[in-house]
């Protein structure tokens, strides 16, 4: 093997390491949430419930949940006003999981649950709001699925036939210019 393949070596092994290291930030999102309520009129209020539904296996909280309250007029909500998720499983019996939500950064009109899903399957999901204007409840159903992505370290494994490639093709160009140059003198 030449002097000359070593550097391309070291720069896949640098590669390499660099995936491995981070692979936890890789891990956090798999893709965008999703209307499971629209711009549903109840009362006083416009309420939209988003959700990124993943099932864990490990007590993360995965199922996630977004909830948009604004004023039937479309202007926003007092503040004060609080919204509560509550999770339930329809294929089979389980405990009714309730999360307080927060909301995000500080806007009453948006506010973030999240909760542990720990099956696969139907979830009722209920979305209540408590404010000055009064309480409203909007529900609908979402599937929980567990996330579809490939563990971290198999990128590793994808990636690796790429890069091999890429070594032998620089290999490659690199023996033809030394052909090219031993057959020039």
């Amino acid at each position: 093997m030449s002097q000359a393949f070593y550097p391309a070596r070291h720069l896949a092994c640098a590669l390499i390491v660099l995936l491995l290291t981070s692979t936890t930030r890789v891990a956090a999102h798999e893709g965008p949430p999703y209307p499971i309520v629209s711009n549903h009129r109840e009362g006083p209020y416009v309420v939209s419930v988003w959700t990124d539904p993943d099932t864990t296996d490990d007590g993360t909280a995965g199922g996630q949940f977004w909830v948009m309250v604004q004023q039937a007029d479309g202007s926003g909500v007092p503040a004060g006003t609080r919204a509560a998720v509550t999770v339930r499983p329809l294929e089979r019996e389980g405990p009714a999981l309730d999360a307080e939500a927060e909301p995000v950064d500080g806007d009453p009109g948006r506010q973030f649950a999240a909760v542990v899903l720990d099956h696969e399957g139907w979830f009722s999901v209920t979305a209540r709001v408590d404010g000055p204007l009064g309480s409203v409840t909007v529900a609908a159903d979402v599937e929980a699925t567990y996330d579809t992505r490939p563990a971290p370290i198999l990128l590793i494994v994808y990636l690796v036939p790429f890069v091999l490639v890429g070594l032998m093709w620089l290999r490659l160009v690199r023996r033809r210019r030394q052909m090219a140059a031993s057959a020039g003198h």
